[in-house]
């Protein structure tokens, strides 16, 4: 079938709305029509080929939509039925098996490798291939995904709201509530109030965390952090020694730090403001950094781990953290702002320049 879908066919070209082909889902697939796609910095990281990711492509990996059609092999889906994507994953691997999807064996190649779990391609145009990005490519009006990176959603969500929660809140979320399981009245400092760090500061106040520190840049966002969870900010830009501060507030250092920023001074602010003991986690592309493991790690004993979509099981996380918005305890709407489709390349630009926490693109 034909549909319209925003393609990159060279290294940081900006999104093009064109006409392409779209197969039909196979046995295991799901024909979804797109009502909306959160726009991501991984999209952004890949349109660069920072993350070399075949071109040309199609990307979106927030997807959500209504079902069209259903594979002959699906089962627990029908016509009609609201759903979110997730990240893709092989399903038959060890860690799959094991309720680890999030470090799939085969993660890499399904996500970052333009194609399907089964190695091969849904999009087209003139007859050459296109590249699928997280086995979905929603930045589309359609998209064919595998029925393991579907979630189904109730009908009573506002569905263009969901989208986010595939990857960036859920990582967010999930690298406290799933990885760090902070205990009641923890401490914790997150750096980079984007949506990731926004969505990890709320469910830290669902832990229980006695201090919750948001380091940022954008004053606006530091009062968001602070109405969604935030005990304390800081502005990073104001601020001589932001470790010194946070082990100030915290009385010795946070039990744990978050780092959703990627830069990789901050990864080891991270790192030096916890206390001993405590542990740093990392979220954002990082590149290369050192670290002196004796004195910044052994000698304090502490931590510190990379965590990959929030450790998230998506068909049984994504209805949690719905049930917490439904009960007022984790209000992501608030950091979303929506775009017409072909908007695509603005929402971007609002994005990288903190004129917006998270953009989402509604199709329809």
């Amino acid at each position: 079938m034909k549909i319209k879908a925003a393609l990159v066919k060279e290294a940081g070209q900006p999104f093009s709305i064109e006409e392409v082909e779209l197969a039909a889902p196979k046995a295991d697939e799901i024909l979804v029509k797109i009502v909306a796609s959160g726009v991501c910095h991984t999209d952004e990281v890949a349109q660069m080929q920072i993350i070399p990711v075949p071109l040309p492509a199609v990307f979106g990996h927030e997807g959500c939509g209504i079902i069209e059609e259903v594979g002959s092999h699906v089962a627990d889906f029908k016509k009609g039925d609201h759903v979110s994507f997730s990240f893709g994953y092989c399903g038959k691997c060890e860690n799959c098996m094991s309720a680890k999807p999030y470090i799939c064996k085969s993660l890499n190649d399904i996500n970052f490798g333009g194609v399907m779990p089964d190695g091969t391609k849904r999009l087209s145009q003139n007859g050459q291939g296109i590249s699928s990005f997280f086995g979905q490519s929603s930045f589309a009006t359609y998209a064919v995904v595998n029925q393991n990176s579907v979630v189904k959603i109730d009908d009573t969500i506002d569905l263009a709201l969901v989208g986010p929660l595939g990857c960036g809140i859920q990582t967010g979320a999930g690298a406290v509530l799933n990885r760090l399981r902070p205990e009641f009245g923890s401490t914790i400092a997150v750096y980079g109030c984007g949506t990731v760090g926004m969505s990890a500061i709320m469910a830290a106040k669902i832990a229980g965390c006695a201090a919750i520190i948001a380091i940022g840049g954008n004053p606006k966002s530091l009062e968001l952090a602070k109405e969604l969870g935030a005990t304390h900010t800081i502005n990073r830009k104001e601020c001589d020694d932001i470790v010194a501060k946070v082990k100030e507030i915290t009385k010795g250092g946070a039990s744990y730090a978050i780092d959703t920023s990627g830069v990789p001074d901050f990864v080891r602010k991270a790192l030096a403001c916890v206390a001993p003991g405590g542990t740093a986690v990392v979220l954002g592309a990082t590149g290369d950094l050192t670290i002196n493991v004796q004195n910044e790690l052994m000698g304090e004993g502490k931590s510190l781990i990379g965590v990959i979509e929030g450790d998230a099981v998506p068909k049984l996380f994504i209805p949690e953290l719905l049930n917490y918005y439904r009960a007022g305890r984790f209000p992501f709407d608030k950091l979303i702002t929506y775009y017409k489709f072909e908007d695509i390349n603005q929402a971007f630009a609002d994005s990288h320049s903190g004129k917006t926490i998270k953009a989402v693109l509604k199709m329809i």
